[in-house]
């Protein structure tokens, strides 16, 4: 498989994930952390990370954003156990 497809998939299914964490609000951070070893907020730090080394600047805010579906303090009053 070529660079360009798999960059392609890898991008599907990122966002796929990101897609069911946003619609599994229930499941808390700290559940997801203790069985994977990373959670919503390792993925929005490794974007914010991942941006820096490049031409396209993301802040952490964006990054939680994205990573959310809402700003974080929002996503934290209306879900956060």
């Amino acid at each position: 498989m070529n660079n360009k497809n798999l960059e392609k998939i890898e991008s599907q299914t990122f966002r796929r994930l990101i897609s069911h964490l946003q619609s599994r609000t229930d499941v808390q951070n700290i559940d997801i952390m203790n069985l994977t070893g990373f959670c919503r907020n390792c993925l929005y730090k490794w974007m914010h990370e991942a941006a820096s080394g490049s031409d396209e600047a993301l802040s952490v805010e964006e990054a939680q954003e994205y990573v959310y579906g809402m700003p974080y303090d929002d996503w934290k009053k209306k879900f956060q156990k």
